[in-house]
């Protein structure tokens, strides 16, 4: 805007204004007075959605629904903007939805958040949830890294108790230095990526971290197998195989007996229906996040958000 301006030499902000109020046709929008507490676009529903959360301005959550019609790209993607994320909140806005469209609905994508099940359960009654594969495998992989973060505090309490010692002796503390030239209290930090990528893809200088740290720490290797051995579940083409090395996998996590992923396979026991529904379609949360991001960058570009109603009021006409 402010480019445009200056090529017409024009005030910016006397253009935004003559935009605002006399080009765009924001105070003409037949949702302006309740544009803040929720938007909804039923012409936009398709079988296959998303539902996922969005900060649009100073922290606030707002709860964003969007259909999977990629040959829409951004056109008429959003089929509501709510502001909030209580299931109540959810529900109240999504119901305002005809129920013929709502019963057009077959599949949600969705993270792990009761609230956004609740809501989608009670207002589209005819689909089946999915749970995102991507936000799973982070709780595992979360598990793993809480261990790794875990042994890193250890590490440093004893290296503190060790400079604490060396001081009372009048002497100066030197970290040990492994053949790699890290300390421990190095490795764990520098070992943080590594564990994230199959042992295939790691670099020379990776491989030989990975084989002092678990060498070091043994418990770090059955979390690292075991949260390799998840990811490979959903490489399954049908559900009943994947169904099948779940029950293998979570019979590994009993047997090494990990504090951290045995709450992960109480979550994951709790969920189970919804995430292996993905191996009905194979559909992911991917284009709600894409979207999300999106909505980040516009904000980004408008550094920042001062009026959330003609925010959103721009956001409907790039995306609804």
């Amino acid at each position: 805007m402010s480019n445009i301006a200056s090529y017409f030499q024009v005030k910016s902000k006397t253009l935004q204004k003559h935009y605002k109020h006399q080009v765009s046709g924001y105070h003409e929008w037949e949702q302006k007075h309740h544009a803040e507490d929720y938007l909804i676009f039923p012409e936009n529903i398709t079988d296959s959605i998303s539902i996922d959360e969005v900060s649009l301005s100073k922290g606030e959550l707002y709860t964003i629904v969007t259909n999977k019609n990629t040959n829409c790209k951004n056109k008429k993607s959003v089929i509501a903007i709510i502001n909030g994320t209580d299931a109540k909140t959810i529900e109240d806005v999504l119901l305002k939805l005809p129920l013929e469209s709502r019963n057009r609905v077959k599949e949600i994508s969705l993270d792990m958040a009761p609230n956004m099940a609740l809501a989608s359960r009670n207002c589209f009654v005819k689909s089946s949830l999915v749970i995102d594969r991507f936000h799973v495998v982070r709780l595992v992989c979360d598990a793993m890294q809480h261990l790794r973060t875990q042994l890193r505090w250890k590490v440093i309490d004893d290296e503190n108790e060790a400079i604490k010692k060396a001081k009372e002796q009048g002497l100066k503390y030197k970290a040990e230095l492994l053949s790699n030239g890290d300390t421990l209290r190095e490795l764990l930090v520098r070992s943080k990526y590594l564990l994230y990528k199959y042992e295939n893809d790691w670099t020379l200088n990776q491989k030989k971290r990975a084989d002092l740290l678990f060498t070091k720490y043994p418990q770090l290797k059955q979390a690292y197998d075991l949260c390799i051995n998840f990811r490979n579940i959903y490489k399954c083409v049908l559900k009943q195989q994947a169904i099948e090395k779940f029950i293998d996998w979570k019979n590994k996590v009993l047997e090494v007996n990990i504090k951290e992923f045995n709450s992960v396979v109480n979550s994951i026991e709790h969920h189970f229906d919804n995430i292996m529904n993905f191996f009905n379609n194979r559909n992911t949360n991917a284009n709600a996040e894409s979207f999300n991001s999106k909505i980040k960058n516009f904000r980004a570009n408008l550094r920042g958000v001062t009026d959330i109603k003609f925010f959103l009021f721009r956001l409907h006409k790039l995306f609804a």
